[in-house]
């Protein structure tokens, strides 16, 4: 009788655990530090979108693997890949030097934002202090 009942408790124990690591479907905003951003900027852009890889080169320079990239009007997704210990990001500004949105601050990680974008050209750049000063930005055209 013993034996069954931690047979239960156990069985029980099992479930919930397992309950527990299933995946959560709805976007509730309950996303740990180790999650991938996403920031929205307003509507506007309209047209079906694309996505942007932006990478960081292994080492340790101040720079993107990337100088220019193309994307479709609408949402843009930008997947970034720092493979640096440093912390970076990627930040989206308009020709007014409007910040239209971008990634989390990350090392040695990935992380991705979407900004709906118009046509016409944007600047991406790493926002943290003399990051971009040292070369990390590059330009994002939108057709």
């Amino acid at each position: 009788m013993r034996r069954a009942s931690a047979l239960i408790a156990v069985s029980a124990l099992l479930v919930l655990g397992l309950a527990a690591c299933g995946g959560d479907d709805d976007d509730d905003g309950g996303e740990t530090a180790a999650a991938p951003a996403t920031t929205t900027a307003p509507a506007g852009g309209g047209g079906g979108g694309s996505t942007v890889d932006i990478s960081t080169p292994s080492g340790s320079d101040l720079a993107f693997e990337q100088s220019e990239v193309n994307a479709k009007a609408g949402p843009v997704t930008i997947d970034f890949d720092n493979q640096q210990a440093v912390p970076h990001d990627v930040k989206v500004e308009d020709s007014g030097g409007e910040e239209l949105g971008g990634t989390d601050l990350i090392s040695s990680s990935t992380a991705n934002a979407t900004v709906d974008l118009q046509p016409g050209s944007y600047t991406f750049f790493c926002s943290v202090p003399g990051h971009r000063e040292a070369g990390m930005e590059g330009t994002l055209t939108v057709k």
